[in-house]
């Protein structure tokens, strides 16, 4: 239903549509601001220079296909022939261009969008046109009989871009369609009234310090909600307001970087960066919007440790538990976390097989600790030598090194009231089972190894002689029998003794003494077992007639050695004899002899 239009028809439309905005603008020129005057000419220099382009092709066209009717004629569609009827509504005989409206545009009357018209309108205002779709009637109003078409309303691109509608041409006595109905669009025609928006701001970044120049910190992104096609509304360059010379700002990619080297964190960690985006291509007269951006240098192992003195002094009981503190040192690092991390080692002293030193993985002290026993009697002081050391290098600043510190440590051993001291760790004593009373069998010793040097008392510790059988000189630890030994009773003794100083009866000390009772001759020998012997009457002359054996409690170093003998009133009959067996043992159990009794 597209037909070929009538040239000048059409140029009259376009002459006036545009006429008409360009009035319309030039009449609020006056009052409107110095850029929405630039945005207008930005908006309507297009479509002047198109239609000054396309104008001569349209004009040029053939005029043979419809005619253009004169004003005021009546008898005009009567002189139209059937078949010129049929054509003119076989092909589509409206005359009008894309419309477009601007948006945000509003004055005392409503505005002129554009204007429908027919070929087949001579003018005697028997057309009718008729607007439906998106809007008709309350967005956009047409006047029936001029088909001019007015916005009547202010209109937001962002809203609603574009309005779909329906346009017809009636008969305005019967209603009847002269021309198929024909849907078009009026676009909304943008204007930069949308300032740029971060809509992720504020934003938060981190960056190493010490960066070289240009290294990538963190990328924003800013949205304008104006038109991104149409002219330079939406083309957006950014820039940095607050935070220079130490960060830049890439103006298209919104990227930024570092711009100064070796920003170190110890000096300064965070930094306030507000960044501008702004529409217009960032030209004069362009809205604009801004965020900030918090970046944090983030740490690098670029410092040393560092010990708070170089002399440190501590002092410790000699009596201290092996294992315990004495002391602490700290070498301080203006790093943080893993690259603030130290060891501790002992390198020089007198003291390193005494003491040691850790690391406190919480506070990062390194402690030193007793190895060995300490003695103020023998070392009153010792002399040591400690390095910090980071545990995490960076390479890239091994050149800034060393990443260690040393520090001399002064320990002072105070001397503690120590616990008298037996000359022997055990005591071992022996006496004979027939020593007499109150005897000496044996002296313990003990001394105070402290400088003030206490007396020292001594004496037994009575759960380990029950029997109260030993006795102890308090002053001189002589030990004399209080009561008689017998070794066939009981071999061995068991006792303690215990040493207090008279100046301090906490400090106490004990020792084992161990007594053997040696064996004398205070047995007589026993024989084994009764005998009874019996003799056949023939017997042979030196026929073995009994064996005999005797046992003795006594324990002599050479073993036992026994005489036999008959009775005195035995000894003068002829017919028995006794003498040694060389040739038997008696029972395991007993060291025996025997002898023979024989006929």
């Amino acid at each position: 239903m597209i037909g070929k239009l009538n040239g000048s028809c059409f140029y009259n439309l376009s002459y006036f549509y545009v006429d008409c905005a360009v009035n319309t603008w030039r009449s609020s020129c006056g009052t409107m601001p110095e850029r929405l005057t630039e945005m207008l000419m930005d908006t309507w220099t297009p479509l002047i220079i198109l239609w000054i382009t396309v104008l001569p092709s349209i004009y040029m066209a053939p005029m043979n296909q419809s005619q253009v009717l004169p004003s005021g004629s009546s008898t005009g569609l009567k002189r139209l022939t059937e078949e010129q009827r049929v054509l003119n509504r076989s092909k589509r005989g409206w005359v009008w261009n894309q419309m477009f409206v601007l948006e945000e545009f509003s004055g005392p009357e409503p505005i002129l969008v554009g204007r429908l018209h027919t070929d087949l309108d001579p003018g005697s205002s028997k057309i009718k046109y008729i607007l439906s779709g998106d809007g008709a009637g309350t967005i956009f109003v047409i006047n029936d009989k001029t088909g001019d078409i007015h916005a009547m309303k202010r209109l937001d691109r962002e809203e609603k871009a574009e309005y779909t509608l329906t346009a017809q041409a009636v008969d305005r006595d019967t209603n009847q369609p002269l021309e198929p109905p024909s849907e078009f669009i009026i676009k909304v025609q943008d204007i930069n009234d949308n300032a740029p928006e971060f809509v992720d701001g504020p934003y938060h970044a981190t960056v190493p310090e010490m960066s070289v120049v240009g290294t990538f910190v963190t990328k924003v992104t800013a949205t304008d909600a104006d038109d991104p096609v149409y002219g330079n509304s939406a083309k957006l360059v950014y820039s940095i307001l607050e935070g220079q010379p130490y960060f830049s700002i890439e103006p298209h990619t919104a990227i930024i970087k570092t711009a100064l080297p070796n920003m170190d964190r110890e000096a300064k960690e965070e930094y306030f960066v507000v960044i501008q985006a702004k529409d217009m291509g960032g030209h004069m007269g362009g809205l604009s919007g801004t965020t900030t951006v918090t970046i944090t240098l983030t740490d690098v192992n670029d410092n040393p440790p560092k010990f708070a003195q170089s002399l440190y002094h501590f002092s410790v009981m000699e009596d201290v538990a092996l294992g315990e503190p004495i002391g602490r040192v700290k070498a301080n690092d203006l790093d943080i976390g893993e690259n603030a991390k130290s060891s501790y080692d002992i390198i020089e002293g007198d003291g390193m097989d005494i003491f040691e030193i850790t690391t406190d993985a919480q506070t990062q002290d390194g402690i030193i600790r007793v190895r060995k026993p300490l003695d103020f009697e023998t070392k009153k002081s010792y002399t040591l030598k400690v390095e910090a050391a980071n545990i995490h290098i960076d390479p890239r600043f091994i050149s800034g090194g060393p990443f260690k510190d040393t520090a001399t440590v002064k320990i002072v051993v105070e001397d503690a009231d120590e616990p008298p001291v037996f000359s022997s760790p055990t005591y071992l004593l022996e006496v004979h089972e027939n020593a007499a009373i109150n005897s000496v069998i044996g002296q313990v010793t003990a001394h105070d190894p402290d400088v003030s040097s206490s007396p020292i008392r001594f004496s037994i510790d009575r759960h380990t002689d029950l029997e109260r059988q030993f006795n102890i000189n308090a002053e001189d630890g002589k030990i004399t029998l209080a009561t008689p030994l017998d070794r066939e009773t009981n071999m061995w003794h068991n006792i303690t003794i215990v040493a207090t100083e008279t100046r301090n009866h906490s400090q106490v000390s004990r020792v084992p003494v161990a007594i053997k009772v040696l064996d004398v001759n205070d047995n007589a020998p026993e024989f084994a077992s009764e005998h009874e012997a019996f003799l056949c009457e023939n017997g042979k002359p030196g026929q073995v007639i009994q064996i005999v054996s005797a046992v003795d409690k006594d324990d002599p170093k050479n073993g036992h050695y026994f005489l036999y003998s008959l009775l005195p009133e035995m000894v003068n009959n002829p017919n028995f004899t006794i003498k040694k067996n060389e040739g038997c043992r008696a029972p395991d159990r007993f060291p025996l002899s025997s002898a023979l009794i024989q006929m």
